[in-house]
């Protein structure tokens, strides 16, 4: 058996890792015809994934995703290839994430008024 282990520092919080984690699995399920469940907890999600000649773990917390696979040995001489599309893929999630949220926060700030001044009538002396 060959394991593959690869981590990921984020700084997404846990709401937005949770969402990385799920689209992960969603692709995993669609292009690698894997069975993902996840089990969600108050500190992050796991989501354990199979498939023949593979079986792993993914965990994802408000600070770092870490992934944990097995593969069986038809699987074993593609790991160098297989380690290197899962590093891929985290990576490409986390950027669109992370661009995601530069775009709301631009979006949530909004440009400061100029002050407007008016100017106040100059009073007449009464004769």
């Amino acid at each position: 058996m060959t394991m593959i282990r690869t981590e990921r520092a984020h700084t997404l919080g846990l709401a937005r890792a949770r969402a990385v984690a799920r689209r992960w699995a969603d692709e995993a399920q669609r292009r690698f015809e894997m069975r993902c469940t996840v089990e969600e907890g108050p500190h992050g999600d796991t989501i354990e994934f199979t498939r023949p000649g593979v079986q792993g773990r993914l965990e994802a917390s408000a600070d770092r995703f870490a992934l944990e696979a097995e593969l069986g040995w038809t699987l074993g001489f593609l790991s160098a290839r297989i380690e290197s599309e899962i590093e891929a893929q985290l990576d490409e999630l986390l950027a669109a994430e992370a661009a995601r949220g530069a775009e709301r926060a631009a979006t949530k700030r909004k440009p400061v008024a100029a002050k407007k001044t008016v100017a106040k009538p100059k009073l007449r002396p009464s004769r």
